[in-house]
């Protein structure tokens, strides 16, 4: 097997006449994340799909894909399958936690049973990123070089070296370093966030930030539910669409009946036993208000207008989506519908659902409500007074009967609709 030294290049054909090959990554001594860059011929990133990480495992053609292992990683390349557009295929190392690569052991770079590129803390100072290798086209062929160059700023860095894509909102460095959290502290999460992100993308929402807020009905009925741990499921898939919306790997819960209750976010570290925490410290209660509910989130969130009456838009930058969950009626329905009525002004949007035998269209207009469970919020959703229409609803049989893709979807089903009128009112910037 042939030593490659830094800078040294190899035709891809002679390591291989199909155009296929493994690149195997071994690290000592400091853990690392490797990545595999697909840039264009301005030497930056084509898309945010063609990076390819311990959380997008492979590039939409499939000429990249990442399978790692124990102290290492392995990307399965194959340049037939790659776009015109690709130019050259850089693969990185990052430290994962505290340290520098100056801390590294004996590691290689293997090129299938070809090639050899070994590094070590010895080729580094105090950066703590790297590229390490390029694949790249000259005259129609792919060759290979050795590169070994240092970054300072672990993957950040190498993302903003690259041109990753940054929205007004949040830039991939901060969603990267989120992603690498849910993985580290909520691997649960990883693939509600993956089905979240593909209704987001349905709907181009994809680069969309918003707040979200979980409303849960603690009424005694509720108790069969709490018991079962459907509640702590349907919330892990509510945390992880908070995640998608969100950089800070957390989301705001309200708890109701008969008073308010508002206890500590959910948040990655805390969202396996949530739910039974919370309950512990707010037993269930006797009623059911769904208004004073709305009047807490609202002052939360909007305390300079929440008990006053709303004569003009509040134009926010960041919308609130708001998931309410309940299994029955409320006794203060007119608090409600004034609740409803004045945060159509405001830049805040009420998804409810319903725990019962009532069915709805994801279009309100295809169906009547003969025998469904919650005619108070049939009629929520059709309120007339309002500036906008801020509010969806749907009902289930339990918190678990759709598929998590199915009820990302279901989730989506108006609330972009929202966000253009909300736009045009005047109650988003």
């Amino acid at each position: 097997m042939e030593q490659l030294s830094r800078g040294q290049r190899l035709p891809l054909a002679t390591m291989t006449g199909n155009g296929r090959i493994v690149i195997s990554l071994a690290a000592n001594g400091v853990p690392l994340d490797f990545a595999c860059f697909g840039l264009n011929a301005g030497g930056k990133l084509l898309a945010e799909p063609y990076m390819t990480f311990f959380n997008q495992s492979a590039t939409p053609c499939g000429g990249v894909a990442m399978t790692p292992a124990p102290n290492g990683a392995s990307f399965a390349i194959d340049t037939t399958r790659l776009p015109a557009a690709i130019d050259q295929l850089v693969i990185t190392a990052s430290v994962d936690g505290a340290g520098t690569l100056a801390q590294l052991g004996a590691s290689a770079l293997q090129l299938g049973d070809a090639a050899r590129f070994p590094f070590s803390g010895a080729d580094f100072a105090q950066e703590r990123a790297a590229m390490l290798g390029t694949l790249y086209r000259k005259d129609g062929q792919w060759r290979f070089m050795a590169v070994g160059q240092g970054f300072n700023g672990g993957l950040d860095a190498l993302v903003a070296h690259f041109g990753g894509a940054v929205t007004d909102a949040a830039p991939p460095p901060a969603r990267i370093s989120l992603e690498k959290r849910i993985e580290r502290e909520a691997p649960q999460l990883v693939s509600l966030v993956k089905h979240a992100g593909v209704s987001l993308a349905k709907v181009g929402l994809s680069a969309h930030r918003a707040k979200v807020a979980l409303v849960l009905d603690i009424s005694g009925s509720m108790t069969s539910l709490y018991k079962k741990g459907l509640v702590q499921q349907f919330s892990d898939r509510i945390l992880a669409l908070g995640c998608k919306f969100d950089d800070d790997g957390e989301i705001d819960v309200f708890l109701f009946g008969s008073g308010v209750h508002r206890p500590a976010p959910m948040t990655l570290s805390n969202a396996p036993t949530y739910i039974q925490n919370v309950i512990s410290r707010h037993p269930l209660e006797g009623d059911t208000r769904y208004g004073r509910a709305m009047e807490a989130v609202r002052k939360f969130y909007f305390p300079d207008g929440a008990g006053a009456e709303r004569k003009a838009p509040v134009k926010g930058a960041i919308p609130v989506y708001v998931m309410f969950v309940t299994d029955g009626s409320t006794s203060d329905q007119p608090l409600t519908e004034k609740q409803l009525r004045q945060s159509s002004y405001e830049p805040i949007f009420w998804q409810f659902m319903g725990i019962g035998k009532g069915r709805k269209s994801k279009s309100k207009r295809l169906l009547a409500f003969a025998d469904s469970d919650f005619p108070f919020l049939e009629k929520l959703d059709e309120l007339s007074g309002r500036l906008v229409d801020n509010a969806n609803f749907f009902s289930v049989a339990s918190p678990d009967e759709h598929g998590d893709g199915a009820l990302y979807d279901l989730l989506m089903a108006e609330y972009p609709a929202w966000l253009k009128l909300a736009k045009q009112h005047g109650v988003l910037a």
